[in-house]
């Protein structure tokens, strides 16, 4: 990655046609330095601006890679973007696959790391020591809520937090969509940063607590009590007595020094910029290849935003059977989009256009750089928990909340969350808020968490340091802004008809 003349642009790879802008380039600007071109009109931070001339119909290309092709000649100096600029994704995809990668990335002169985490009977280790109340179905929801405001004041210091996680589903599902909502709550329902959990249903819905239960094995199930609201005289009562219960079961677990290898990292984009794929998320892959080094797991999600950069996952399949079902997962979503009679391409949003993204290839080619240079180790479907040390491939859209709310259900007890234009969201899992730029980092200091627009100053190294530092921390207690704010949701992948 370098920088050119006076005002800094980026260039990723040799092989790139086009430049980032890493601040406001007016017209008539020679941002390459005086002996080279002009800027022939005004390019924001984050957008792209021609290196080299680029025939209409040819590939324009960043990150070594084609991001789309040209609508029109554009001469060096021109601002390249959604006037001149489309994708090239069609739903097919030939896809090869190359011998197994090698051993995962083992960055040198890196200090052992250590976190201090609650132990779990099965020998998983949670960052957070919380009682989780999860509804079946959205009619029970606001019981859910109400019990955990009560309860969160009544035990207040005893756990570290008392959750309700709301939603509207669970019942008028059928089939597959039925079957994506009881393996999320279920998933759930098992993660390590939960110390007690009540299931609260009403008793009629679709998604009835015995099934639940029974997708749940026998040895994960002891810190877990149920409630059905129809079935009781004072719901909300016993309710609080069972979560009193709850508490005083796990109220005084300890927190003890783990290696980082007991840590599962989920790693996540939302509102994109230009700059997003320069900093924020190759700095989070350091971490991921940090985390795998030492023999944790790292999940990565949000599949129709890897379309255009596929290839560069499968070649680093560590089977051809691990190649297969990552071919068969992105052929999958492919089709879902397909089936309901849209393009495949259809991703970047309004933010991330006006953030200087243009196509979804350029899109994807920034955010699979989360996942570092960890190999690819297994392929989970939706409400599947990674099973594997290195890097699992978990199905889920690209929405933020339901990709988040995966990689929770994944058994991701840290979530790395890069983002280039700012969100407020939080999820069950504590939510690292990572700046792609310093402005953005100070503009909204109360959500974001980190600002990797150092890292164009000071450098990945110092940067990858500091945040590895903030990251052990974090699962060691200190709080997310996400979890200060108060910030805690889960959203469910809606995929079926509503009756």
């Amino acid at each position: 990655m370098t920088g050119v003349g006076k005002i800094r642009v980026i260039r990723v790879h040799n092989a790139d046609n086009v430049a980032t802008a890493i601040a406001d380039i007016a017209a008539g600007v020679a941002p390459f330095g005086d002996s080279g071109p002009r800027a022939s009109v005004a390019v924001e931070r984050g957008h792209k601006i021609a290196i080299a001339p680029i025939a209409r119909g040819a590939p324009v290309v960043k990150y070594g890679s084609p991001i789309g092709i040209a609508t029109a000649d554009i001469a060096p100096g021109d601002h390249v973007h959604s006037h001149n600029l489309a994708t090239a994704l069609t739903g097919d995809g030939d896809y090869r696959y190359s011998a197994p990668a090698e051993s995962g990335a083992r960055p040198e002169g890196q200090p052992a790391r250590s976190f201090r985490g609650y132990v779990r009977a099965d020998g998983r280790v949670g960052t957070r020591n919380e009682i989780w109340i999860l509804p079946t179905v959205g009619c029970v929801g606001n019981l859910a809520a109400r019990v955990a405001r009560i309860a969160g004041e009544r035990h207040a210091g005893r756990v570290d937090g008392i959750h309700a996680f709301k939603h509207p589903f669970g019942c008028s599902q059928l089939g597959d969509d039925l079957g994506h909502t009881r393996a999320l709550l279920a998933a759930l329902a098992q993660h390590p940063n939960a110390g007690g959990v009540l299931i609260v249903g009403l008793g009629c819905e679709s998604n009835q607590l015995g099934a639940l239960l029974d997708s749940i094995p026998a040895e994960r199930r002891a810190h877990i009590r149920t409630l059905s609201a129809q079935a009781v005289e004072d719901d909300e009562a016993v309710c609080l007595a069972l979560v009193d219960e709850l508490v005083a079961e796990c109220a005084d677990t300890p927190r003890t020094d783990m290696p980082l290898a007991k840590l599962v990292l989920g790693v996540k984009c939302g509102g994109s910029d230009g700059l997003s794929g320069l900093t924020a998320n190759p700095l989070v892959g350091r971490m991921a290849d940090a985390v795998a080094a030492a023999g944790g797991k790292v999940v990565l999600t949000e599949i129709p935003e890897i379309f255009g950069a596929e290839q560069l996952l499968m070649d680093r399949a560590i089977s051809r059977a691990v190649f297969d079902d990552t071919v068969a997962l992105v052929r999958d979503f492919k089709q879902y989009f397909i089936g309901h009679g849209e393009p495949v391409s259809e991703n970047p949003s309004p933010g991330n256009i006006a953030g200087g993204i243009t196509t979804l290839e350029e899109k994807s080619l920034g955010a699979v750089q989360k996942g570092g240079k960890v190999p690819l180790v297994d392929v989970r479907r939706y409400g599947g928990e990674a099973a594997l040390p290195g890097l699992t491939l978990l199905e889920a859209p690209g929405n933020d909340a339901v990709s988040s709310t995966a990689l929770t259900a994944a058994g991701a007890t840290i979530i790395l969350f890069t983002t280039g234009r700012g969100t407020p969201l939080g999820f069950p899992a504590p939510t690292l808020k990572i700046a792609s730029n310093s402005a953005l980092a100070q503009r909204k200091a109360g959500w974001i968490d980190f600002d990797a627009g150092q890292v164009l100053g000071a450098g990945f190294d110092h940067a990858a340091d500091v945040l590895l530092d903030l990251i052990t921390a974090t699962a060691s207690g200190t709080p997310t802004k996400a979890e200060a704010n108060e910030e805690r949701d889960i959203a469910i992948w809606k995929s079926g008809v509503t009756l």
